[in-house]
């Protein structure tokens, strides 16, 4: 979860981000008895924020396959929606993402699903593995986003807590602490799970397009609450690809907005699965 790389694990545990996420499962469960209207919505406007412009089309789509492209500034605003979704900094999320396409469901996959589906849910953070947490190992796989100096900044633990307490503060001001616990921690739990489903649900749920090697599915509660990363089997043969849906059911909402910035003339270079070799 946290990129900080010099961090020496204590017999093997990851204990910042199983001591985090603890405190922000508590912190959703606690937001449960400050429910109203107005948190709701914080909520709801952040989820979309934090987990579909900043994880999916950002993080996802354009770092980690470079599906399109984006003018620096406006990459590096969407870059920050990600990070406040507090799943690590870009340049280690999408080292790891790379590393999990480059031997899906095999050892070299640091999610490998054949290892269990909590496994490739969430337990895989929990423990230090040098093959995929490693700086050598991320740098590998990641020189062309580590050139960028506010993305290592990003990576960093400063980089990840400062912009959250920023907006933290914010909600606090607008909302008192109902507000922080529904917009920081209810919301940030539940892009976690939808996040982690990709991993999980969708290597074990779900239907085929597409003869891969590897366990990919399409499963269409999954591209629901992530925006479209839910069709996962599509994603896999077609990894560079911007959109997810292939099929005209499958709802894709992240290549919507992509394609909304595409028509405003600030998205460029976009790479479609019809133009692109099929990887199975």
């Amino acid at each position: 979860m946290f990129a900080a790389w010099e961090y020496k694990p204590f017999m093997g545990r990851n204990w910042p981000s199983i001591l985090w996420l603890t405190a922000m499962h508590i912190g959703a469960v606690a937001s449960l008895f400050f429910a109203s209207r107005p948190n709701l919505i914080a909520a709801s406007i952040l989820y979309f924020v934090t987990g579909c412009l900043g994880i999916t089309m950002t993080y996802h789509r354009l770092l980690a396959h470079r599906s399109y492209a984006l003018a620096k500034p406006l990459e590096r605003f969407f870059v920050t929606c990600g990070a406040l979704a507090m799943e690590g900094g870009p340049i280690k999320w999408s080292g790891q993402h790379r590393m999990h396409h480059s031997n899906p469901d095999t050892e070299q996959d640091p999610h490998n699903s054949y290892r269990g589906f909590w496994h490739c849910h969430m337990a895989w953070m929990f423990k230090y593995r040098p093959q995929f947490d490693s700086r050598p190992k991320i740098l590998r796989f990641t020189r062309d986003i580590h050139c960028d100096g506010y993305y290592r900044w990003l990576d960093t633990p400063q980089g990840q807590f400062l912009p959250q307490i920023c907006l933290a503060s914010l909600l606090f001001a607008i909302g008192g602490l109902g507000m922080v616990l529904w917009g920081v921690c209810l919301r940030m739990v539940l892009v976690y799970h939808g996040t982690w489903c990709v991993n999980s649900a969708t290597h074990f749920f779900g239907y085929r397009n597409y003869a891969t090697s590897d366990r990919s599915r399409n499963t269409w509660w999954v591209a629901l609450i992530t925006f479209g990363e839910g069709w996962h089997n599509n994603h896999h043969a077609f990894q560079w690809a911007c959109e997810a849906g292939h099929k005209w059911w499958e709802l894709d909402v992240t290549f919507m907005m992509i394609s909304i910035l595409n028509r405003m003339g600030l998205v460029t270079k976009l790479r479609s699965f019809r133009d692109l070799p099929n990887r199975t």
